[in-house]
């Protein structure tokens, strides 16, 4: 509970320090500028403490350099050149030049780490940064522990990118959702298609939350992350730059994340890639996602998407890059369940006909910070035949309503526990797997055939098959009866006084007139 608090009071005061430039910058800019900082003490504080274990010479790092690069490199520790030093920073944090002091500390930093090229924001000297509002953000950061100890599992800076992504998306409102899915939903869809080992592919990939979760799972089981690899793209260069340095400080390769500003539908980074695994949570409903250059293209085997919407562009997406025996799941508008204008009930139809939908979540609302628009989660998968301890489920679907999961974390916003995900991955994976306790739970979930569904003209609304919950009866007449009579004689007793002081008082009324 204690490191919770402090925790969320270094969120705050972290992000108290964000405001102090938001006078002069854009919301959309001064994430980046915020987050760059956040990285830079990072990554030298964990030099730092390198640094002093390697001049001890003690253990393993006896006879040890610590002025070669190499020995942080073993450590998967940037290196970080005298000028780009905290200290030495923090220092200059007064001068008019602090601006251009950042600037050259991160291009400092890139030459002696090269694969971070390009990645690291040098953006500092720009004239409209207010530098003594820069240097009073710099004092602020020095004064956090950010320390490698106490962030050496590599979470407390990860709930800080939690926290300022989430803060940047409302501050930046619609349009912030493109960087940032909430941990528990990304959590969930981790939880569901376990990603241990294989290729992991996410073509809009934010800030890179379903990476850095997928690592996380892997880790939590036992797992090598060796044994996982990562493909992504990512449209918005800023956004981009935000996730290779998410991954970077978790010592994630993020070589195979890439940036180009035209998108996967135009440019796709990875042709020739067929993924385990695809995660991912496209933009809800885009009407701009050049679907009138792409009414021919390949990818559209169940049948051409709307130009106004690109839901199941992405759905067929995914479809196109997964492997032989692999499994998305991802996010999408509600209405794709029902949806059949300009054609999307036929490509749904076919999606279901060709066998490939296996599980659909109806989420609760209020799990996004930037949107009000209801999501559910799809589950596609290439291996419903059997593989893997799995059984057979070739003509089934199931439906999970997780509608009434969650619990408010305040007035706009909904999360979901650590027993929610486990309520319904467990269910999946019951579901899935041969000789599992799986049953149909009323309210809750139903594997339903694929013929029922046709009958329902293939429409996926888990709330069409899993029904009502059902209500416990426990009333026993010969115990609540007499209970009944005594509770009825006490109202019927209380109602006589109630009404013998009503005719009193107006008694008294009529007498004083």
């Amino acid at each position: 509970m204690a490191n919770n608090k402090k925790t969320k009071n270094l969120e705050a005061q972290l992000f108290k320090a964000a405001d102090k430039l938001r006078k002069n910058v854009d919301a959309a800019e001064y994430k980046h500028i915020v987050l760059g900082l956040i990285f830079l003490k990072y990554i030298s504080d964990s030099f730092a403490y390198l640094h002093s274990q390697l001049r001890e010479s003690k253990g393993k790092y006896e006879y040890a350099d610590p002025e070669d690069q190499d020995e942080y490199r073993q450590e998967n520790v940037f290196w970080v050149p005298k000028e780009a030093r905290w200290s030495y920073l923090h220092g200059r944090a007064k001068l008019p030049t602090i601006g251009k002091d950042i600037d050259d500390a991160m291009a400092a930093i890139e030459k002696d780490n090269p694969h971070i090229k390009g990645i690291l924001p040098k953006v500092y000297a720009r004239p409209n940064l207010d530098k003594t509002a820069l240097g009073g953000l710099i004092d602020l950061i020095g004064d956090i522990a950010l320390s490698y100890e106490a962030a050496k599992t590599r979470d407390m800076l990860g709930k800080v990118y939690e926290y300022f992504l989430g803060q940047f998306a409302l501050a930046e409102g619609k349009k912030g959702g493109q960087f940032y899915t909430p941990k528990s939903i990304v959590k969930l869809l981790v939880a569901m298609i376990e990603p241990y080992h294989g290729r992991v592919y996410d073509p809009c990939c934010g800030s890179g939350g379903m990476f850095v979760m997928s690592e996380k799972f892997v880790s939590e089981h036992q797992g090598r992350l060796d044994d996982i690899s990562i493909y992504g793209q990512e449209s918005n260069q800023t956004t981009y730059r935000l996730c290779r340095m998410n991954l970077a400080i978790r010592g994630i390769n993020g070589n195979q994340v890439k940036w180009n500003n035209e998108g996967s539908f135009l440019k796709d980074a990875h042709p020739d890639l067929k993924a385990d695994f695809i995660l991912a949570n496209p933009p809800f409903n885009d009407s701009d996602w050049s679907g009138a250059l792409l009414k021919k293209d390949g990818r559209w085997k169940y049948g051409t998407p709307p130009v106004g919407n690109a839901n199941f562009a992405w759905v067929q997406h995914f479809i196109y890059y997964l492997s032989p025996k692999g499994i998305a799941g991802f996010v999408l508008a509600k209405g794709s369940l029902t949806s059949k204008t300009s054609g999307e009930g036929v490509i749904r139809k076919n999606l279901i006909e060709a066998g490939l939908v296996d599980c659909i979540v109806n989420l609760p609302t209020k799990l996004f910070l930037n949107t009000q628009i209801p999501a559910s989660l799809w589950f596609i998968s290439n291996k419903r035949h059997g593989y893997n301890g799995d059984r057979n489920r070739a003509g089934e679907i199931l439906f999970i309503d997780a509608h009434e999961l969650g619990h408010l974390i305040n007035r706009r916003t909904r999360d979901f526990s650590d027993a929610d995900i486990q309520k319904v991955a467990d269910t999946y994976h019951n579901w899935r797997k041969k000789g599992g306790s799986y049953k149909d739970v009323p309210g809750f979930c139903a594997s339903t055939p694929i013929a029922k569904v046709k009958e329902l003209d293939y429409v996926l609304s888990p709330g069409r098959y899993v029904g009502l919950a059902e209500v416990e009866d426990d009333f026993v007449f010969d115990q609540r009866f007499p209970e009944l009579q005594k509770e009825f004689a006490e109202q019927l007793k209380e109602e006589t006084k109630l009404n013998k002081r009503i005719l009193e008082n107006l008694s008294k009324v009529e007498y004083g007139k």
